[in-house]
């Protein structure tokens, strides 16, 4: 068998190299021998050490632990581990070790032959443990407080959500029947001032009928988008009626009464293709109003207000287009929302800002769309589309 490794230290060598304080004592702990490593920790040297009992090297607390624990364990079971003491260094300073120690017996008596290893980096590593620890158990605390705050304000937020939408929904309702009994008194304000205009008047009075007759119209008008705004949010959308309509004479007939009402603008109608498509003309009629009546408030009048109406097998489409300043980038995103205008712009045709969603409401009830492009160069254009196939 091979044995080519270099030969082993001797005895005394590996005693005084070990990597470890090595002593040995008798039983009352004066020591016969001790290795360079724990004299190098506790600042003395080997000859001074020697005789010197193993326990007045202890701290006051590290010898009434000696006298009480593991001096009597080493008697009666022979053996210690990992016990835990302070030796005070020759310059004052404490030195904590921890102690594996053996009583032996030998032809001439018993020995204690104790091992000890030093803890620093043992106490660094269990301070930075128990660092990181505490510091888990209070990010953990932190967090059970966030949650805590944050399920207290998810609450908090529900009853605040719950309430603002019964408010919402209430103020809704009400909107729905104040606008539906203002109706009947405004129907007779109209029959009213047609039956007087009906006689021979002066012409300020006749004047005057003719603005209460605007006036009533206007008031209808508006009072017909807040119910549609009504239905749209406490019902399930604006109710339509679709029968089979030729699209084109559904535009002309609302062009027709919109030349009447609004004798400053010049309308146009281009018409392609032929065929019906299915619609509910009263509401078509509502759509062009809106749009046209949107190109009047906020269009170049000095330019025609253009409506084309297209169909083919597809699709019926409503293009209305109206020259003048485009609409900012800023609102297009908003346009078909409630209570939104596209411009400063003040006009006597629509103050509560309902005509676009009305269009896209009707447009949506139809199984459509509504779409816009505006720039200052080309002016604005509407487009609805609704599918021919009804639904």
């Amino acid at each position: 068998m091979s044995t080519d490794h270099p030969p082993l230290p001797d005895a005394d060598a590996l005693f005084e190299g070990a990597p470890c304080g090595l002593i040995v004592t008798t039983q009352d702990g004066t020591i016969l021998r001790a290795n360079q490593i724990f004299c190098t920790w506790i600042g003395r040297s080997q000859h001074a050490l020697l005789g010197v009992r193993f326990q007045t090297l202890l701290t006051m607390g590290g010898r009434i632990f000696h006298q009480t624990h593991w001096a009597p364990l080493m008697q009666m079971q022979g053996s210690v581990a990992e016990v835990k003491l302070d030796l005070v260094h020759r310059d004052g300073h404490t030195v904590t070790m921890l102690l594996n120690g053996m009583r032996r017996e030998h032809a001439s008596g018993a020995f204690y032959e104790m091992a000890l290893f030093g803890t620093t980096d043992r106490d660094r590593y269990e301070r930075e443990l128990l660092t990181a620890r505490k510091r888990a158990e209070e990010l953990l605390s932190e967090k059970t407080l966030a949650e805590s705050a944050l399920q207290q304000i998810k609450g908090e937020l529900s009853i605040a959500y719950e309430k603002s939408q019964r408010r919402a929904l209430f103020a809704e309702q009400m909107v729905a029947i104040a606008s539906h009994d203002l109706k009947n008194p405004l129907t007779a304000i109209r029959m009213a001032a047609d039956f007087l205009a009906q006689a021979e008047r002066s012409p300020r009075e006749t004047q005057l009928l003719a603005h209460i007759s605007q006036s009533s119209d206007r008031a209808q008008r508006i009072i017909a988008d807040l119910l549609d705004l009504a239905l749209a949010r406490v019902g399930h959308g604006i109710a339509i009626h679709p029968q089979p309509q030729p699209l084109h004479d559904v535009v002309s007939r609302s062009l027709s009464e919109l030349r009447v009402a609004f004798p400053q603008a010049t309308i146009t109608h281009l018409a392609h293709g032929t065929g019906t498509a299915p619609l509910d003309a009263d509401r078509i009629q509502q759509v062009i109003g809106n749009l046209v009546a949107n190109s009047v408030a906020y269009g170049d009048l000095r330019e025609p207000i253009s409506v084309s109406s297209r169909i083919d097998a597809a699709a019926a489409t409503i293009a209305v287009h109206n020259a003048g300043l485009g609409i900012p980038p800023s609102v297009l995103a908003s346009l078909f929302e409630p209570m939104t205008r596209g411009s400063l712009k003040g006009d006597d045709v629509r103050s509560v800002g309902l005509g676009l969603f009305i269009v896209r409401e009707i447009a949506i009830a139809h199984g459509g769309e509504v779409a816009v492009s505006s720039s200052d160069a080309d002016g604005t254009t509407f487009t609805v589309t609704v599918p021919c196939a009804a639904s």
